[in-house]
């Protein structure tokens, strides 16, 4: 797939970028566009997306993980994204949040290897890729500013995991379907908000802030 194409089609996802929230710059819509040539390359051997067209990487990939930024400043702060895979929302949400470290958790040894890359041909400083499952995970008490995850599942042993890890004033965001959030919501001690992803009724972005 050339670069043309896969330019032309970032540029048609603009009303998805602007959607979640997003007025991009030149510089950010050039970014999009190299990842999504390195994704496409190494999807040809290593399954990191079922999604192969650029326009919808760009309305499921990266305006989904921007809908984030309606917590998000770019003060600085620590992101862990778990179970990373192909990057999504931890990478993408880098592009945005520079001056944040950022922490990929995956499992998967050449998935981890992509983030690697990924994060070298972006040109992003202060990531870090460890292969592991979150449970495995060696940290103490309050490390992360924000957690991140998207599709995953445990999560009643997650939001307990994420609890005692999230430092004073900060967020669990989940991306996930209606229903389990409907019952996440339902937990106590936790406050959270919600915002259903534009142009479908099934997939929900869920933050949640524990009450101390």
């Amino acid at each position: 797939m050339n670069s043309k194409y896969v330019r032309d089609a970032v540029t048609a996802g603009l009303t998805s970028l602007r959607e979640a929230g997003i007025d991009p710059s030149p510089a950010l819509l050039e970014s999009i566009a190299t990842y999504i040539e390195l994704l496409l390359r190494w999807n040809q051997k290593l399954n990191l997306t079922t999604i192969r067209d650029p326009r919808e990487m760009v309305s499921r990939n990266f305006s989904e993980s921007f809908l984030a930024m309606r917590w998000l400043q770019d003060s600085g702060g620590v992101l862990l994204d778990i179970g990373s895979g192909a990057g999504f929302p931890g990478l993408a949400l880098k592009l945005l949040l520079p001056s944040w470290k950022l922490i990929l958790i995956e499992p998967n040894t050449k998935k981890c290897a992509f983030l690697s890359e990924a994060a070298r041909t972006l040109g992003l400083s202060e990531v870090r890729v460890e292969r592991a499952r979150w449970q495995d995970l060696q940290c103490g008490v309050s490390c992360f500013t924000t957690i991140t995850c998207r599709a995953l599942g445990d999560h009643a042993e997650l939001i307990r995991w994420a609890r005692e890890r999230l430092a004073p004033g900060g967020r669990l965001i989940l991306w996930l379907g209606a229903r389990d959030a409907d019952e996440i919501s339902t937990l106590g001690g936790w406050n959270w908000e919600r915002v259903t992803v534009p142009g479908s009724r099934e997939r929900v972005i869920l933050a949640g802030m524990p009450q101390r």
